[in-house]
């Protein structure tokens, strides 16, 4: 079995360890709500390492929350053609609204994933859990 790249293993929400087995269960959008699994079901892996593991994730869905709200202003201030007036501000403020809504599912999926692949040296992969 080849080994699965570190790239792939972070869209697809894959074990850090491993890189083979599902970080969450469910689906982003959809009725089937997504969780985070307790274990890796390929490695055995515990995700939340210690209690309050994912509690730092709030603070990576910050910065993501951050400069999603940026960039949906610019955006809106750039098609709406530069308008600064009283109803504008309403504009801008439903259109950042109603990405920062949409987009939740994204971040809280997205922050646990950077934090586990990216910001936790602990955590490293290991090779030798490619073996089928």
């Amino acid at each position: 079995m080849k080994k699965t790249s570190k790239l792939y293993a972070v869209v697809h929400g894959k074990c850090p360890q491993c890189r083979r087995g599902d970080i969450f269960s469910g689906s982003m959008y959809g009725f089937n709500i997504q969780r985070t699994n307790t274990n890796c079901s390929h490695c055995g892996f515990r995700f939340e390492i210690e209690p309050g593991y994912f509690y730092a994730a709030m603070y990576v869905s910050y910065a993501m929350n951050c400069a999603e709200m940026i960039s949906l202003g610019v955006a809106a201030y750039v098609l709406s053609g530069g308008w600064l007036d009283y109803d504008s501000f309403w504009m801008y403020i439903t259109v950042i609204f109603t990405g920062c809504l949409i987009l939740a599912p994204f971040n809280y999926r997205y922050s646990r994933v950077m934090l586990l692949h990216f910001l936790s040296p602990k955590i490293k992969y290991k090779p030798a859990y490619d073996k089928p």
